[in-house]
C-alpha cells in the first residue's frame, strides 16, 4: 500500500509536504497525551487532576478559603464554574460542575475538599442540583493543599491564553493520591486508585522518612488496606492485597456490613449498614426485584431454568426489603426473613452471592509520576515520589521565607541606622536635592534602605518604635537560623516535615472505617431435593425430565421428524454431561432441566457451542459413575462423570482427537466389569484386562485399546463386559443380526491392550458391542 500526501494546497516546496500517516499519528499521539495528562490521570505530588486543581485554585482566589476558625460565606456554584472555565479550564461547565460536585460528596471521596450547601446528589445515583441552586466554599482541609501556594513551593504556568498564571501542581502537605484516590479512563490507560486513611498513610510516611530501608512488609504493616467512604468490609487475604499494593494492579473482594436486630416472639432481620465501593441501595433493591420478579430474557418465550430456581431459592428465604436509609442513618436496608427459623447465615449467604452486597473492586495504581509520565506505580514509588516533592516543597518555601525574612532585617537595619542619626537624617532631607543619594553616601545605606528611610512616617521615629525594631530584628534572626539550618542540614529538613506531617494527622485525621478481615467468598448452594428421575433426550438434541423410573421409552412423544436418542435413570442431584464433537465436555444440572409436561428445550439453550461443533452424546448420572470414554482412532481412558461437570457454559477440553477421529458412545463401568471389549469397522474384535486402562481425570489422548487404521477401519464401539459379549450387525441379505459370543468363542478374542484381535464369524457388517445382560 502507497502512502498518498495531503495535497489540497499544494506547498510551494515539496520538502513542506506531510504523509498522512505521519500526520495522523502525531496528531493522535498529542491527543492521547492531552487526555492522559491533561484530563484523566491524577498527579502524584497533589493527587488532583488538572480540572480538580483549577478548581481548588480558583475558590482559593475567589476567597471561599477557611481562614482560622471561621469559614467564607459560600457563593453560587455557578460563580465558581464561571471562573474556573474563564480563566483556566476552557472546557463544558457540565464537566467542571460535575467534578466540583464530586469533590464535594462524603460518599465519594473520603476527605471531601468542598463543602457544599444544598443538593449535592446521593449515594443512590441522584444528581446534584443545578449549578444556579447549589453553594459551595472550600473544606477546612483543602488548607493542605492551599496554604503554601504563594511561598514559592510550586511552579505557575501560563493558562490557556496566557491572560494570567495557575500552579502547575499544588504543595500538597499529605499524599491525596491515596487519602482521596481517584477513578479516571484516559486513552490506553485507565486509573483506579482507592481512598486510604490519612492517619495511616501518614503514619507511613513518617516512617518512610525516618528509614528508607523499610521493607514491603512493613509497609502494609501501616497501611492494611483501603479505607472507603462509605466502610464496608475487605475480604481479601492480606497477601492480595500486598500483592496489589507492591504490583499497583490487582482486585479485592469487598461486602457490606451488617447486623442482626432481634424482634418480639422470636422474630428478627438482617440490617445492611455499610455498602462496598460503587453498590448503592437502590442497585441492591433492584437486584432482588430482578431475582424475585424476573423478566424474560430477549428471544426467549419463557424463563430460564437458571432465572426460576434462583427466584425459587430467594424466596425461599427472604420475604421482605425496604430501604430505611435517612439523615440519621446514611445505609440502613432491611431485611425480613421467610420465617423465623431460617438461618442467619443462609439468608446472608444467599444475599451475598446473588446482588452487589459482595462485589469485586480494582486497583489500578496509574497516575503522572514526578518526571511527568503516567506510569503504574507501587505503594512504595508513590510515597517515595511524594516525599521527595515534599522534601522540595519545604525547601523551596524555606528559600522563599529565608528571602523575605533577610529582606526585612535588611530594611530594619537601615531604619535602626536612621533612629540613632535621626536629626542629621532629617536635615540631609530638608536640604539635600537628591536625598537618596546623600543619605547612601552619609550612611552607607542600600538603595532598598534609602528608600524605605524617605518613605517612613513620622509616627514611626519615635522611642517606642526603635524598641520594636530591636524586638522584630531580634525575631527575624532567630528565624534565619532556623531557616539556615532546615536548608543547610537534611537531617533537620526531614525533621521538620516529620513535624508538620504529625501536625496535619493529628488535626485532620479520623478512624478507620472499611474493616479489614479476610473471608470466603460467598457461595449460594442450591437446595435439590434428592428423587429419582428419568432424563429424556431425543435424537435433535431436546432434553427433558420426569419425575421417577421405570418408565417406558414408548411412552414419549417428540416432535415430528425426531425421535428418541435415550433415557437415563439417576438422580436430581445428578449432572447430564454432553460430549462435543470436537472433544468438550459440557454438563447441566439435572435439577435444571425442563419437565416433561412439552417436548422439553434444545441443549444448546443451556451450553455454548463454539462454531462448527456438535453435541454427539449424551450421559446422566453420579458424579462417582466411572466410564469409558473412546474414540474411532482406537485410543481411550476411564474417568468419573464428576471429572467431566464444568461450571462454564462454554464446556472444557477433555478428550484429545486427532483429525478426523470420531468422539464414541459413552459406557458405564460397572463394578463387576473385569474386561474391555473393542469392534472396529473390519469386523476384529479385541477384549483385554479393565486394569490395563487407568483412570485419567484431566482427560486427555488415553491409552491405545486396538490397533486400527484410523481411516479404512476405525474403531466403531467398546463395551466394559464381564466373561461374555452381544455383537450387533447385519448378516446374509443385510438381515439384522446379534450374536452372544460366549466361553471357547469368547475367550478366542482375549488378549493384550493395543493388539489387532481376532475376526467375528458369520457378519457380513459389525455395527456395536455390548455386555450381555
Amino acid at each position: 500500500m502507497t502512502q498518498q500526501t495531503i495535497d489540497f494546497n499544494p506547498p510551494s516546496d515539496p520538502a513542506d509536504a506531510l504523509v498522512l500517516s505521519q500526520y495522523a499519528e502525531r496528531a493522535y499521539l498529542e491527543y492521547a497525551l492531552s487526555v492522559v495528562k491533561g484530563r484523566a490521570l491524577p498527579d502524584v505530588c497533589d493527587g488532583q487532576k488538572p480540572v480538580q486543581r483549577r478548581i481548588l485554585y480558583a475558590m482559593d482566589r475567589m476567597g471561599l478559603a477557611f481562614s482560622g476558625n471561621t469559614g467564607a460565606k459560600p457563593v453560587k456554584s455557578a460563580r465558581v464554574v464561571g471562573d474556573v472555565l474563564g480563566r483556566y479550564h476552557p472546557h463544558g461547565d457540565t464537566a467542571a460542575y460535575d467534578a466540583m460536585v464530586r469533590m464535594a460528596q462524603d460518599f465519594a471521596l473520603r476527605y471531601p475538599l468542598i463543602d457544599g450547601q444544598g443538593n449535592f446528589g446521593s449515594r443512590d445515583g441522584d444528581g446534584a442540583a443545578a449549578m444556579r441552586y447549589t453553594e459551595a466554599r472550600l473544606a477546612p482541609i483543602a488548607r493542605l493543599l492551599l496554604d503554601e501556594i504563594d511561598m514559592g513551593t510550586v511552579d505557575f504556568v501560563p493558562n490557556y491564553d496566557g491572560s494570567t498564571e495557575e500552579p502547575r501542581q499544588l504543595p500538597a502537605r499529605l499524599p491525596f493520591v491515596l487519602l482521596n484516590g481517584a477513578s479516571g479512563i484516559a486513552v490506553g490507560l485507565a486509573t483506579e486508585i482507592p481512598s486510604h486513611n490519612l492517619r495511616e498513610v501518614a503514619a507511613t510516611a513518617v516512617a518512610l522518612i525516618k528509614n528508607d530501608k523499610l521493607t514491603d512488609d512493613e509497609l502494609f504493616e501501616m497501611i492494611p488496606g483501603p479505607d472507603f467512604p462509605g466502610g464496608g468490609q475487605i475480604i481479601s487475604s492480606p497477601q492480595d492485597i500486598a500483592d496489589a499494593y507492591r504490583s499497583g494492579r490487582g482486585s479485592l473482594k469487598v461486602r457490606a456490613r451488617w447486623k442482626i436486630e432481634d424482634l418480639a416472639r422470636g422474630q428478627w432481620q438482617l440490617v445492611v449498614t455499610e455498602l462496598p465501593p460503587g453498590t448503592s441501595a437502590q442497585k441492591v433493591l433492584e437486584e432482588i426485584e430482578e431475582l424475585t420478579n424476573p423478566k424474560v430474557k430477549a428471544g426467549k418465550k419463557a424463563l430460564t431454568a437458571e432465572q426460576t430456581q434462583l427466584k425459587t431459592t430467594v424466596l425461599s428465604v427472604l420475604d421482605a426489603v425496604r430501604d430505611e436509609s435517612s439523615k440519621e442513618a446514611a445505609v440502613r436496608l432491611v431485611f425480613e426473613p421467610k420465617s423465623r427459623t431460617i438461618s442467619q447465615q443462609e439468608l446472608i449467604t444467599t444475599l451475598l452471592a446473588h446482588t452487589s452486597l459482595e462485589s469485586s473492586s480494582s486497583v489500578n495504581l496509574t497516575m503522572v509520576g514526578a518526571d511527568g509520565r503516567p506510569t503504574q506505580k507501587g505503594l512504595r514509588q508513590i510515597l517515595t515520589e511524594w516525599i521527595g516533592f515534599r522534601l522540595e516543597t519545604v525547601t523551596r518555601r524555606s528559600q522563599h521565607r529565608l528571602g523575605k525574612v533577610l529582606d526585612r532585617i535588611h530594611v530594619l537595619e537601615g531604619r535602626q541606622l536612621v533612629l540613632l542619626n535621626i536629626d542629621e537624617v532629617i536635615q540631609i532631607i530638608r536640604n539635600s536635592d537628591e536625598p537618596k543619594a546623600a543619605l547612601i553616601e552619609r550612611f552607607k545605606l542600600s538603595d532598598r534602605q534609602a528608600e524605605d528611610i524617605l518613605e517612613i512616617r513620622l509616627r514611626q521615629l519615635a522611642r517606642l518604635e526603635a524598641i520594636k525594631i530591636e524586638q522584630e530584628l531580634a525575631e527575624l534572626r532567630a528565624e534565619q537560623a532556623k531557616l539556615d539550618d532546615i536548608l543547610g542540614s537534611p537531617a533537620t529538613l526531614r525533621r521538620t516535615v516529620v513535624k508538620e506531617i504529625e501536625a496535619d494527622a493529628k488535626q485532620y485525621g479520623d478512624e478507620r472505617r472499611t474493616l479489614i478481615q479476610a473471608e470466603k467468598r460467598a457461595v449460594a448452594e442450591v437446595k435439590v431435593i434428592d428423587e429419582p428421575v428419568t432424563v429424556v433426550i431425543s435424537e435433535k438434541g431436546w432434553v427433558r425430565a420426569r419425575t421417577g423410573h421405570g418408565h417406558d421409552p414408548a411412552g414419549f412423544a417428540f416432535k415430528a421428524g425426531d425421535g428418541l436418542y435415550g433415557t437415563f435413570e439417576c438422580r436430581t442431584v445428578d449432572p447430564l454431561i454432553i460430549f462435543g464433537s470436537n472433544g468438550r465436555v459440557y454438563s447441566v444440572p439435572v435439577s435444571g432441566l425442563p419437565g416433561a409436561r412439552g417436548d422439553g428445550a434444545p441443549i444448546t439453550t443451556m451450553i455454548e457451542l463454539e462454531s462448527g461443533t456438535q453435541p454427539q452424546h449424551y450421559l446422566a448420572g453420579s458424579p462417582e459413575q466411572v466410564v469409558l470414554l473412546a474414540n474411532s482412532g482406537g485410543f481411550g481412558l476411564l474417568a468419573k462423570l464428576g471429572d467431566l461437570t464444568t461450571r462454564q457454559k462454554g464446556g472444557k477440553g477433555f478428550l484429545t482427537l486427532d483429525e478426523g477421529d470420531a468422539v464414541l458412545p459413552p459406557v458405564r463401568v460397572k463394578p463387576e466389569h473385569t474386561q474391555v471389549a473393542c469392534l472396529c469397522a473390519d469386523g476384529r474384535m479385541l477384549v483385554f484386562g479393565l486394569d490395563e486402562l487407568k483412570q485419567q481425570p484431566n482427560g486427555g489422548r488415553g491409552l491405545t485399546l486396538m490397533e486400527v487404521d484410523a481411516r479404512k477401519a476405525p474403531l466403531l464401539s467398546v463395551a466394559s463386559v464381564l466373561k461374555g459379549v452381544r455383537v450387533i450387525g447385519l448378516g446374509r441379505g443385510a438381515k439384522p443380526k446379534e450374536d452372544d459370543v460366549r466361553n471357547s468363542a469368547y475367550e478366542a478374542h482375549v488378549g493384550k491392550r493395543a493388539r489387532k484381535g481376532k475376526a467375528v464369524d458369520a457378519f457380513q457388517k459389525v455395527l456395536r458391542v455390548q455386555a450381555l445382560g
